[in-house]
């Protein structure tokens, strides 16, 4: 999933000063789950933000919605008219979520209330950690499904380096070498033979080179227009 924390109140409260009606919009599937931007946190970012206004003297109207995606129009389309009636739409979705608004409502001025950070999985209670970097080459199926280019510090396709003792990586004694535990995955699978396997340098034209990536499913299109 997509993890995100919330801005600082101070950087949202000035990214709306000049705002008198505000909507702060959540989003309830991503970062509802790592509590950073569901109903629950958009309700209580407008709370806060109603308070501050009035303390500071410049009380304004803050109201709060969620819909379930932020990134489909489609459930943006069911609070069109909330969002055409604010000055200012603060998104607490990811930053996907903030563009999807802006891109479907041209005319709205558009914010947003979280930093998002990367794509992750929670490992306990209030922790989450990046997982994977969207590369757009997965050898996930080579390498016991840990992912050398989110969790190895310098994105070794072939490792492990020679920083790495006692499976820790040398930049944090808090961080395990991504490739030793690549090797015990691959050795308690009885597949230590991928490990020998040596990848090609990686082709980032599949990342971030050459501007944003699209992926079109034609097959999918065809449909669409079909039942048109």
């Amino acid at each position: 999933m997509i993890v995100a924390e919330q801005k600082p109140l101070d950087e949202i409260k000035g990214l709306i000063a000049e705002a008198e009606k505000v909507l702060v919009l959540g989003c309830g599937t991503c970062v509802t789950v790592c509590f950073a931007g569901g109903e629950k946190e958009a309700g209580i970012l407008a709370t806060s933000l109603r308070m501050a206004s009035k303390i500071d003297g410049q009380p304004k109207d803050v109201t709060h919605t969620t819909v379930q995606r932020q990134c489909e129009w489609e459930y943006l389309d069911a609070v069109a008219d909330q969002i055409r009636e604010a000055d200012i739409v603060v998104s607490v979705g990811c930053g996907i979520g903030v563009q999807a608004v802006v891109e479907r409502f041209p005319e709205v001025w558009v914010v947003p209330g979280l930093n998002t950070s990367f794509m992750g999985l929670p490992t306990e209670q209030g922790v989450w950690e990046e997982r994977c970097a969207a590369c757009g080459s997965c050898i996930l199926g080579l390498t016991g499904g840990i992912c050398p280019i989110a969790r190895c510090a310098k994105q070794l396709l072939n490792g492990p380096c020679g920083g790495s003792q006692n499976g820790v990586c040398e930049i944090s004694k808090e961080l395990p070498c991504a490739w030793q535990l690549i090797y015990d995955r691959l050795k308690s699978q009885n597949r230590l033979h991928l490990i020998t396997q040596i990848q090609p340098p990686k082709d980032w034209s599949k990342s971030r080179d050459g501007g944003p990536r699209r992926i079109t499913r034609e097959d999918l299109r065809l449909a669409a227009e079909a039942s048109e």
